[in-house]
């Protein structure tokens, strides 16, 4: 049943894209170039909207905390990957974040109606389609990482938390899965945020279609690679750091990273003239 649910959503998706060609090859948008101090600047605006806006952010970025306990409690083995993947699937987690940014610059209500009411009518099907596309890069990369862990390790699952700890930074084997692993997520986490640093923040903003809004992205990335790169870095420092802090620092650094998102997009793509 649920997958025929899925094939119906896949067909009706691919129905759109056809439907909407004329809208996804958007011409007309112009990608900036940016630096350093872009970054900086959408930082400083994102902890402004993080001050600014604090209840929801504190009940969105504790969702992810729960389920990730929830669910390593069955697959241990993959703690590290799905702390690391979270970057992947960041940036539609954070679509409530980029419409609130949205709002507070436009003056305009942010109370958490107007927010799910946005978020549900601007875009959708463009929205979860990329989604998708991120959901499926995350479970690739799950699948890859245990996939390295048993050919490292082999199929006996690890006694405990510690005991999974000791033997991935204790042991040969360990430095030897470490070092896949993070040549593997890097490029995982190329692809993602390529496809995703702008198109999210896009679709709220202009009326254009999934592949017209992942191809801007893409190019804003390839146009920018420096300082994508260097954001790239601060999004894994960030929520490694909210890891480290058992948690609890996700709920500052997912808030302000998803603030930040907007705004970097608004220095990275020029505003659209007057309709």
């Amino acid at each position: 049943m649920i997958s025929q649910r899925l094939l119906i959503f896949a067909r009706k998706q691919c129905r759109h894209l056809t439907n909407q060609r004329s809208r996804m090859t958007s011409p007309g948008i112009t990608v900036r170039k940016i630096g350093p101090a872009d970054i900086k600047y959408a930082l400083a605006k994102g902890v402004g909207d993080s001050l600014a806006m604090p209840s929801f952010h504190v009940f969105l970025a504790l969702t992810y905390p729960i389920a990730l306990m929830w669910f390593t409690g069955y697959a241990l083995p993959l703690l590290f990957p799905l702390m690391a993947g979270f970057a992947l699937v960041g940036p539609f987690a954070g679509i409530g974040l980029y419409e609130m940014s949205r709002r507070r610059e436009l003056g305009l209500d942010t109370s958490w109606g107007e927010v799910f009411d946005a978020v549900r009518s601007r875009s959708i099907s463009s929205i979860l389609l990329i989604g998708l596309l991120l959901l499926i890069i995350f479970l690739s990369w799950l699948f890859a990482a245990q996939l390295l862990y048993l050919a490292v390790f082999g199929a006996a699952p690890p006694e405990s938390l510690l005991s999974l700890v000791t033997v991935v930074f204790g042991t040969a084997q360990g430095w030897k899965l470490i070092g896949l692993g993070t040549a593997t997520g890097f490029a995982f986490a190329v692809a993602a945020l390529s496809i995703s640093v702008v198109s999210f923040p896009l679709l709220f903003d202009r009326d254009v279609g999934a592949l017209a809004a992942v191809q801007t992205s893409v190019r804003a990335a390839v146009e920018n690679v420096f300082t994508m790169a260097l954001w790239g870095l601060i999004i894994a420092a960030s929520l490694a750091a909210g890891f480290l802090t058992f948690l609890v620092g996700l709920a500052v650094a997912v808030p302000v990273l998803g603030h930040a998102s907007w705004h970097l997009y608004r220095r990275a793509v020029v505003p659209a003239g007057p309709a």
